[in-house]
Protein backbone atom coordinates (compact mmCIF):
# COMPACT_ATOMS: atom_id res chain seq x y z
CA UNK A 1 0.00 0.00 0.00
CA UNK A 2 1.25 3.47 -0.85
CA UNK A 3 1.80 5.86 2.00
CA UNK A 4 -0.35 8.93 2.27
CA UNK A 5 2.54 11.33 2.69
CA UNK A 6 1.92 13.20 -0.58
CA UNK A 7 -1.59 14.39 0.12
CA UNK A 8 -3.00 16.54 -2.67
CA UNK A 9 -5.56 19.20 -1.67
CA UNK A 10 -7.41 19.62 -4.99
CA UNK A 11 -9.46 17.41 -7.33
CA UNK A 12 -8.00 14.24 -8.79
CA UNK A 13 -6.44 14.89 -12.19
CA UNK A 14 -4.15 13.16 -14.71
CA UNK A 15 -0.71 14.37 -15.79
CA UNK A 16 1.82 12.57 -18.02
CA UNK A 17 5.41 13.73 -18.39
CA UNK A 18 7.63 12.53 -21.25
CA UNK A 19 11.17 11.30 -20.74
CA UNK A 20 13.96 10.39 -23.14
CA UNK A 21 14.89 6.75 -23.70
CA UNK A 22 18.23 7.16 -21.91
CA UNK A 23 16.27 8.09 -18.74
CA UNK A 24 14.23 4.85 -18.73
CA UNK A 25 16.19 3.28 -15.87
CA UNK A 26 15.68 6.31 -13.65
CA UNK A 27 11.99 6.57 -14.60
CA UNK A 28 11.33 2.91 -13.76
CA UNK A 29 13.30 3.07 -10.51
CA UNK A 30 11.79 6.34 -9.31
CA UNK A 31 8.86 7.49 -11.46
CA UNK A 32 8.11 10.44 -9.17
CA UNK A 33 11.52 11.95 -9.99
CA UNK A 34 10.34 12.56 -13.56
CA UNK A 35 7.28 14.59 -12.54
CA UNK A 36 7.30 18.32 -11.92
CA UNK A 37 7.16 19.64 -8.37
CA UNK A 38 3.67 21.04 -8.98
CA UNK A 39 1.89 19.39 -11.95
CA UNK A 40 -1.14 21.68 -11.78
CA UNK A 41 1.11 24.73 -11.91
CA UNK A 42 2.89 23.18 -14.92
CA UNK A 43 -0.43 22.83 -16.75
CA UNK A 44 -1.71 26.29 -15.86
CA UNK A 45 1.52 28.17 -16.54
CA UNK A 46 2.02 29.21 -12.93
CA UNK A 47 4.98 29.01 -10.56
CA UNK A 48 5.18 25.77 -8.51
CA UNK A 49 3.44 26.16 -5.17
CA UNK A 50 1.29 29.05 -6.36
CA UNK A 51 -1.47 30.24 -4.06
CA UNK A 52 -2.60 33.05 -6.32
CA UNK A 53 -1.47 34.51 -9.56
CA UNK A 54 -2.28 35.53 -13.07
CA UNK A 55 -1.93 33.14 -15.98
CA UNK A 56 -2.76 32.75 -19.63
CA UNK A 57 -3.47 29.05 -18.95
CA UNK A 58 -0.65 27.99 -21.28
CA UNK A 59 1.35 25.02 -20.03
CA UNK A 60 4.79 25.84 -18.66
CA UNK A 61 6.18 22.84 -20.53
CA UNK A 62 5.81 22.19 -24.27
CA UNK A 63 2.99 19.85 -25.37
CA UNK A 64 5.64 17.33 -26.43
CA UNK A 65 6.66 17.00 -22.74
CA UNK A 66 3.39 17.17 -20.81
CA UNK A 67 -0.10 15.78 -21.27
CA UNK A 68 -2.90 17.02 -19.04
CA UNK A 69 -6.18 15.12 -19.11
CA UNK A 70 -7.82 16.96 -16.23
CA UNK A 71 -10.56 14.73 -14.81
CA UNK A 72 -11.25 12.87 -18.08
CA UNK A 73 -8.71 10.19 -17.09
CA UNK A 74 -11.48 8.15 -15.48
CA UNK A 75 -13.35 7.99 -18.76
CA UNK A 76 -10.15 7.03 -20.60
CA UNK A 77 -9.64 4.34 -18.00
CA UNK A 78 -13.18 2.99 -18.51
CA UNK A 79 -12.75 3.17 -22.29
CA UNK A 80 -9.62 0.99 -22.24
CA UNK A 81 -10.28 -1.26 -19.22
CA UNK A 82 -11.21 -4.92 -19.55
CA UNK A 83 -14.93 -5.64 -19.38
CA UNK A 84 -14.30 -8.43 -16.87
CA UNK A 85 -11.46 -9.99 -14.91
CA UNK A 86 -11.19 -12.76 -17.51
CA UNK A 87 -10.56 -10.36 -20.38
CA UNK A 88 -7.16 -8.86 -21.15
CA UNK A 89 -7.20 -5.06 -21.10
CA UNK A 90 -6.41 -3.06 -24.23
CA UNK A 91 -2.73 -2.07 -24.43
CA UNK A 92 -3.79 1.57 -23.93
CA UNK A 93 -5.14 0.70 -20.48
CA UNK A 94 -1.53 0.66 -19.28
CA UNK A 95 -1.54 4.43 -19.73
CA UNK A 96 -4.62 5.00 -17.57
CA UNK A 97 -4.61 2.16 -15.05
CA UNK A 98 -4.50 3.06 -11.38
CA UNK A 99 -6.18 5.22 -8.81
CA UNK A 100 -5.30 7.27 -5.79
CA UNK A 101 -4.95 5.71 -2.35
CA UNK A 102 -7.63 7.23 -0.14
CA UNK A 103 -6.60 8.33 3.35
CA UNK A 104 -8.36 9.95 6.26
CA UNK A 105 -7.23 13.42 5.17
CA UNK A 106 -7.13 13.11 1.38
CA UNK A 107 -5.29 10.77 -0.97
CA UNK A 108 -1.86 9.78 -2.20
CA UNK A 109 -1.36 9.86 -5.97
CA UNK A 110 -0.82 6.90 -8.29
CA UNK A 111 2.40 7.15 -10.28
CA UNK A 112 3.67 4.82 -13.02
CA UNK A 113 6.46 4.84 -15.60
CA UNK A 114 5.85 3.45 -19.09
CA UNK A 115 9.03 2.72 -21.09
CA UNK A 116 9.38 3.77 -24.75
CA UNK A 117 8.74 0.28 -26.18
CA UNK A 118 5.37 0.12 -24.39
CA UNK A 119 4.49 3.68 -25.46
CA UNK A 120 4.68 2.60 -29.11
CA UNK A 121 2.18 -0.22 -28.45
CA UNK A 122 -0.10 2.11 -26.50
CA UNK A 123 0.04 4.74 -29.27
CA UNK A 124 -1.07 2.25 -31.92
CA UNK A 125 -3.91 0.96 -29.75
CA UNK A 126 -5.12 4.38 -28.62
CA UNK A 127 -5.14 5.68 -32.20
CA UNK A 128 -7.42 2.78 -33.13
CA UNK A 129 -10.19 3.77 -30.73
CA UNK A 130 -13.00 5.08 -32.90
CA UNK A 131 -15.86 7.35 -32.01
CA UNK A 132 -18.07 4.26 -32.27
CA UNK A 133 -16.03 2.53 -29.57
CA UNK A 134 -16.30 5.65 -27.43
CA UNK A 135 -20.05 5.84 -27.91
CA UNK A 136 -20.61 2.21 -26.95
CA UNK A 137 -18.09 2.08 -24.10
CA UNK A 138 -20.36 3.82 -21.66
CA UNK A 139 -24.15 4.00 -21.36
CA UNK A 140 -25.82 7.12 -22.70
CA UNK A 141 -25.59 9.98 -20.26
CA UNK A 142 -28.13 12.53 -19.21
CA UNK A 143 -27.95 16.21 -20.04
CA UNK A 144 -24.50 17.62 -19.36
CA UNK A 145 -22.73 14.89 -21.32
CA UNK A 146 -18.99 15.29 -21.45
CA UNK A 147 -18.58 13.46 -24.76
CA UNK A 148 -17.06 16.44 -26.61
CA UNK A 149 -14.75 17.09 -23.65
CA UNK A 150 -13.67 13.44 -23.60
CA UNK A 151 -13.16 13.30 -27.38
CA UNK A 152 -10.86 16.33 -27.21
CA UNK A 153 -8.84 14.78 -24.38
CA UNK A 154 -8.65 11.45 -26.23
CA UNK A 155 -7.32 13.31 -29.29
CA UNK A 156 -4.73 15.01 -27.09
CA UNK A 157 -3.69 11.67 -25.62
CA UNK A 158 -3.36 10.10 -29.07
CA UNK A 159 -1.26 13.02 -30.32
CA UNK A 160 0.96 12.91 -27.22
CA UNK A 161 1.76 9.19 -27.31
CA UNK A 162 2.12 9.23 -31.12
CA UNK A 163 4.79 11.94 -30.78
CA UNK A 164 6.48 10.00 -27.99
CA UNK A 165 6.49 6.77 -30.00
CA UNK A 166 7.94 8.56 -33.05
CA UNK A 167 10.81 9.94 -30.97
CA UNK A 168 11.38 6.81 -28.81
CA UNK A 169 10.33 8.47 -25.56
CA UNK A 170 8.58 7.06 -22.52
CA UNK A 171 6.15 8.61 -20.08
CA UNK A 172 5.49 8.81 -16.40
CA UNK A 173 1.95 9.55 -15.33
CA UNK A 174 0.41 10.73 -12.13
CA UNK A 175 -3.21 10.37 -11.12
CA UNK A 176 -3.75 12.64 -8.18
Amino acid sequence: MRECSNIVPMGIRYYAYAFDADQTGQALADPRSMIGADPLADTLGLQPGFTSGVTDFEQSLPERDLLYLDKSWRYMQELTAPVSAEVTPRPAYRMFEGDVTHCSDGWAPWVRAVPPDEVAIIAADLAGISLHVMATAQPARSEGSQTDYEIEYLKSAVEFVTRLAATNRGLVYLIG
